[in-house]
């Protein structure tokens, strides 16, 4: 899976080959507008709940390790 840094040093790589202006003006436009739609989300009802709990759990000391959570997993999926 490609880093981040990776995708984007490619993308930058084929911006610079392209000659059409129309292209990058469409690609500019593109880009500025999901940009800035993506700015603010709004988050259901639902949502905000799930995070509060999320934050009281956390207050409350109820995690699990993500090794812990893999091998609940792999449990899980060999009982089936």
């Amino acid at each position: 899976m490609a880093t981040v840094d990776n995708i984007r040093n490619g993308l930058i790589d084929k911006i610079l080959s392209i000659k059409n202006e129309d292209f990058l003006v469409a690609l500019d436009k593109l880009i500025t507008s999901s940009s800035s739609e993506s700015d603010t989300i709004e988050l259901t009802k639902e949502q905000k709940t799930m995070l509060d709990m999320s934050e009281q759990d956390i207050k409350n000391g109820k995690l699990i390790s993500q090794d812990a959570m893999n091998k609940r997993n792999l449990e899980w999926l060999n009982a089936m």
